[in-house]
C-alpha cells in the first residue's frame, strides 16, 4: 500500500480544520497567530502534493510553497510585532479586549 494523493489531502483538511477552529475560537492573539501558521502549512501540503501527482516534472507546487513560507515569515514578523505594541499599550493580548479603532 502507498501513500497518495489522497491521505495528503486528507491531511491538509485535517490540519486546515484545526487551524481554522483555532483562529476563529480562540481569544489569545498569539494562538490565533499560530493557527493562521497552521492554515498555511496545510496550503503548502496540498500544494506540493498537487505538484507531485499531477506534474512530477515541474516543481510549481513546490515554488508556491516556498513563496507561501515567505509571506508566513513576514506575516509572523508584523503580527508578533504588533502584538507587542499592544501588550506594551495595554496589557493585554486578549483579542475581545482589543479596540484601538474605537474612539
Amino acid at each position: 500500500m502507498s501513500i497518495g494523493l489522497e491521505h495528503y489531502l486528507i491531511l491538509s483538511v485535517i490540519l486546515f480544520s484545526i487551524g481554522l477552529y483555532g483562529a476563529l475560537s480562540k481569544r489569545n492573539a498569539i494562538i490565533i497567530l499560530m493557527s493562521i501558521e497552521i492554515m498555511l502549512n496545510a496550503v503548502n501540503i496540498a500544494m506540493v502534493a498537487f505538484s507531485r501527482y499531477i506534474v512530477p516534472e515541474l516543481l510549481t507546487g513546490q515554488l508556491f510553497a516556498i513563496f507561501i513560507m515567505v509571506v508566513a515569515a513576514a506575516e509572523a514578523a508584523v503580527g508578533l510585532a504588533i502584538i507587542i505594541t499592544i501588550y506594551r499599550n495595554r496589557e493585554t493580548i486578549d483579542a475581545t479586549e482589543i479596540n484601538l479603532m474605537k474612539w
